[in-house]
């Protein structure tokens, strides 16, 4: 009896967490994405895509003053985002993965949040200061994935475990499916921030 509930819960976390990323990955896919004032149900969809809520601050939020010298916080950075999840770092699309790719993978990421990623609170740090941080973050990630995850921001988790094919936005999806077991990939955008992934199995 206690097998078959085990069984069942994670069936049906599997399954959430499946509908999640897939309906959080749409605005990488092209579709219409939520307006910076979506309000908390947004707010709630995308925590629950990734458990990844505020990160620590930029030091020039908020420094834009208005006509009258009142300070006002600067919304989410709409330019460049229209491509997370969709290219690689690089700018060019991912290239189609391999036959032997595997169907599904276990895995565990390190997630650097940034202004305007699903999830992240209008005071996360820059887009430009979140890649810097993740390219610092994945050389250590490279000889301890812990200590990464450690100075990630929350959401980042040894495992994640098991993803299937066709679930992840196109650059995440090839990244974590071109690694081999235990190989860690460089920063990739995605609609949630940068990833630095880990393949388990």
């Amino acid at each position: 009896m206690q097998r078959s509930t085990a069984v069942i819960y994670t069936l049906f976390f599997a399954g959430a967490l499946a509908f999640v990323i897939t309906h959080g990955g749409s605005e990488g896919r092209g579709a219409a994405s939520a307006p910076p004032d979506a309000g908390p149900d947004a707010a709630d969809a995308d925590a629950a895509a990734s458990p990844a809520t505020a990160a620590a601050g930029d030091a020039d939020a908020g420094s834009d003053a208005g006509a009258e010298g009142i300070l006002q916080e600067r919304g989410p950075e709409p330019a460049g985002r229209s491509d997370a999840g969709v290219t690689l770092l690089s700018g060019e699309a991912p290239p189609s993965l391999p036959a032997e790719a595997p169907k599904k993978v276990r895995f565990g990421v390190v997630l650097i949040q940034y202004r305007g990623a699903q999830g992240a609170a209008p005071t996360a740090r820059s887009k430009d200061a979140a890649l810097a941080l993740a390219r610092e973050l994945a050389e250590v990630a490279k000889t301890d994935f812990k200590a990464a995850i450690e100075k990630g921001d929350k959401g980042s988790t040894d495992d994640l475990g098991y993803i299937p094919r066709g679930v992840l936005e196109p650059a995440p999806e090839y990244e974590l499916f071109s690694l081999s077991k235990g190989g860690v990939s460089g920063p990739v955008d995605t609609p949630r921030g940068f990833w630095i992934a880990r393949r388990i199995e």
